[in-house]
């Protein structure tokens, strides 16, 4: 069965559009290069995931497409505007969520629009909208110190959605939720990405992660020419899963044998 979403499912009736790209990037701290010759391209309404060993520079390469730091060489653009030039909104959510203590759930998400000046009513209806999205109607006045791990992100998820981005950036944001609440938030970001068409570029050190939320995965380490060199992108792997996806596809010889060429691609 397909999604509604109709971004989520590349057709021969739909077109993407270019929405980022990064070509021929590289960057170094100080005189110490982490990666170069980067180049890849997210489509309006794809979901991306990048795997890769600890250290290889994959949190570095998200911010970059975030606009926070700058390539050493090359160039990102987002709709041809670098993205911290860019009025396009970007969301980003980290492996911590980050929340306000003294803020309820309900003024956590709402800081993104209350930065932009917007606290009307629109305003109000907005964050209240995220909150349902997320699962987390009639949680509004609690503080993150009464919510769960997975709750908590969930704040962090309408947070980096209220004010509509149009790339979601996702930096390990399950990593630290037990192996079971991981699982229930990987469907639950599903759910919210196929109700709302965002682009998603997700780093993650989980294959079987990657494998069930993606569209494609990108696999970062050195090449097998220099493996003392700077890291890049090594393989760019489609993934032909049917959506909706569900948890029992884990269980497939296609499933399966996706996990093993990323694996195989990292070692």
């Amino acid at each position: 069965m397909r999604s509604q979403n109709p971004y989520a499912l590349r057709t021969t009736h739909y077109h993407p559009m270019t929405l980022l790209h990064a070509d021929h990037i590289a960057y170094s701290f100080g005189e110490t290069p982490v990666f170069s010759d980067v180049t890849m391209t997210l489509n309006e309404g794809a979901f991306v995931a990048l795997v890769g060993p600890s250290g290889v520079g994959k949190s570095t390469l998200l911010r970059l497409l975030m606009g926070t730091l700058q390539p050493t060489a090359g160039r990102v653009t987002m709709h041809g505007t670098p993205p911290h030039e860019t009025a396009e909104p970007i969301g980003v959510v980290f492996q911590r969520d980050n929340l306000m203590p003294w803020r309820t759930a309900y003024d956590n998400v709402r800081l993104p629009l209350q930065l932009k000046g917007e606290n009307g009513r629109v305003a109000n209806q907005r964050v209240m909208e995220m909150l349902e999205l997320v699962g987390l109607a009639g949680y509004e006045r609690h503080y993150p110190a009464q919510l769960s791990g997975g709750m908590a992100q969930r704040v962090a998820i309408a947070r980096a959605l209220v004010h509509q981005p149009a790339l979601l950036l996702l930096d390990e944001p399950f990593g630290a939720l037990d192996a079971l609440t991981r699982e229930r938030m990987g469907q639950e970001l599903l759910r919210i990405w196929q109700a709302m068409p965002v682009t998603v570029f997700m780093v993650t050190h989980s294959i079987s992660e990657a494998v069930l939320l993606a569209d494609e995965v990108l696999v970062m380490g050195t090449r097998v020419t220099r493996p003392n060199g700077p890291a890049t992108l090594t393989h760019h792997l489609p993934i032909a899963l049917p959506r909706p996806r569900q948890l029992e596809m884990q269980f497939s010889d296609r499933f399966l044998e996706y996990v093993r060429h990323i694996r195989s691609a990292l070692s």
